[in-house]
């Protein structure tokens, strides 16, 4: 009785790594949103059941909105401008959103650097290893997109920086030939 051997091992192996990367970043987002969840525009701007139409300047801004005066020709049934009434909450959201961001910036930061240290550190198995490391790598590359617009232009140079010596001083160390 010939006996036939399993020849796709290798692709389990890769499966398997490419099945924690995606995972393990999954799991950092659900996580994330359970425990901090992201700013909500009804928390900061609340649904009215009757829109108010304000026809000047004075009462627009009284209640936080932002007047924009019509320009060029206009119709004889056009007031002098239009009410943008969200504009404060607006503004308030949008600040919130970017500390959010920031926020978990740093978690993903953390949590991306602790997952290439467990892959360094587990040797029993390498797909298991390349899954950690490569999910820590991909957790950092979702960190920079997701903070990238609200962070200031020294802010990415200093992430970049970070990374680059980082990755340059764990790959000199645990790659010595």
């Amino acid at each position: 009785m010939e006996e036939t051997q399993f020849k796709g091992k290798g692709v389990l192996k890769w499966a398997l790594t490419v099945g924690i990367i995606i995972v393990l970043n999954l799991f950092f987002w659900v996580a994330i949103e359970t425990a901090y969840s992201s700013p909500d525009y009804e928390e900061y701007c609340p649904a009215r059941q009757v829109n108010e139409v304000y026809e000047d300047e004075a009462s627009c801004v009284a209640v936080g909105g932002q007047w924009n005066p019509y320009a060029g020709p206009k119709t004889p049934d056009q007031g002098e401008g239009h009410c943008y009434a969200d504009f404060t909450c607006s503004q308030e959201l949008q600040a919130a959103q970017e500390n959010y961001a920031q926020n978990v910036f740093v978690v993903l930061v953390i949590l991306g650097t602790l997952s290439i240290i467990g892959g360094f550190m587990l040797r029993m198995s390498p797909a298991v290893s390349a899954g950690l490391s490569y999910g820590g790598v991909l957790t950092f590359i979702i960190a920079a997109m997701r903070y990238w617009d609200a962070a200031g232009d020294l802010v990415r140079l200093a992430i970049v920086g970070i990374a680059l010596v980082v990755l340059i001083v764990v790959g000199v160390k645990k790659f010595k030939e």
